[in-house]
């Protein structure tokens, strides 16, 4: 068996495939076809329910559908990624990513500085949570990550900190978890989310920026717009990939799961287990899988070898290649 040929990028090449002329590449999309599937990520003003700046943006735009990256409380502000029309079936991805998140925690006993410190660095790693009662999830125990904790700045009534996190952890129960282990009556007083997934504070926009871009793009000009609705593709960066031949894309988006023999190239960390995005040769998202094998598992491989979970390209976007079974 020949030896998988390691290219850039952390790709593994496991068969030869030319790239044919089907498709839309990312960076070739124009407005219409971005309106069709793309992210806008805004920056949430204080006020607003997530809900409610995801059903703007909809409306803004004129498509059927919008949905957000992950809840932020009415006052809290910062990236919200929103998914516009079918980038919406990858929401999942959105809310399960890693979050950034800048906090001012209120005492209202003193909290010495170095016992904070030692309870920061206490809390990094998995813990355990409620959600709170106003959270729109069931209220059972969960475990959630923190990747890091920082103390930027700290008062004996107020601290400055930075938080990463797995999606899904909710910063307000962490301050107070805090708070009750030192006995100083901590809670959350200000929170902004500096970075969600891929998107950082530099890549959202106001409301109204996305406003007036439609705007310009209804009198003509679709640059703004183009600037401001990113590919689906882009959101999908973290994650694992499978390269697909372009003889197994249409059946994929039939529903199909995705057997060895499709493959061209894996991430060459891809582990058994993980969702990874299925992706053509010209960089396109076909859909959502559960790969079956590992990396280096994957050169000759024969059956399944990743289990479809969601399917995020239309059909016959490229050509048929597959026969459907006959039933007698």
């Amino acid at each position: 068996m020949a030896r998988a040929r390691k290219l850039h990028e952390g790709m593994l090449a496991v068969a030869d495939a030319d790239a044919g002329p089907f498709g839309s590449p990312p960076g070739e999309r124009d407005a219409a076809q971005l309106l069709e599937s793309s992210v806008v990520v805004i920056d949430k003003p204080a006020g607003p329910t997530s809900h409610q700046v995801a059903a703007w943006v909809r409306d803004m735009l004129g498509v059927g559908q919008a949905g957000h990256g992950g809840t932020l409380d009415p006052q809290v502000t910062g990236v919200l990624p929103v998914a516009v029309s079918r980038a919406t079936r990858a929401l999942r991805v959105m809310q399960e990513s890693r979050k950034e998140y800048i906090g001012v925690m209120a005492h209202t006993q003193p909290v010495a500085e170095d016992a904070l410190r030692e309870q920061f660095t206490k809390f990094t790693g998995p813990l355990f949570q409620v959600p709170p009662k106003q959270a729109a999830v069931k209220r059972q125990l969960r475990v959630r990550r923190v990747y890091e904790l920082e103390l930027l700045e700290h008062a004996s009534h107020e601290s400055l900190f930075r938080v990463a996190c797995e999606g899904g952890t909710y910063i307000r129960n962490l301050c107070y978890d805090i708070g009750r282990i030192l006995g100083s009556g901590s809670s959350m007083a200000q929170l902004r989310r500096s970075a969600s997934g891929p998107f950082g504070e530099g890549d959202a926009v106001p409301l109204v920026a996305l406003r007036d871009a439609f705007v310009a793009h209804t009198a003509g000009d679709s640059e703004p717009l183009c600037g401001l609705l990113r590919p689906l593709e882009e959101l999908l960066g973290e994650l694992p990939r499978m390269d697909l031949k372009d003889s197994a894309v249409d059946a994929v988006c039939h529903g199909a799961d995705l057997g060895g023999p499709g493959v061209t190239a894996v991430s060459s960390s891809l582990r058994r287990g993980q969702l990874v995005a299925l992706m053509t040769l010209r960089g396109e998202a076909v859909a959502l899988a559960r790969a079956t094998r590992h990396a280096d598992e994957m050169t000759g491989a024969e059956g399944t070898v990743a289990r479809l979970e969601r399917v995020l390209m239309e059909r016959s976007t490229y050509p048929r290649q597959w026969k459907s079974r006959t039933r007698k």
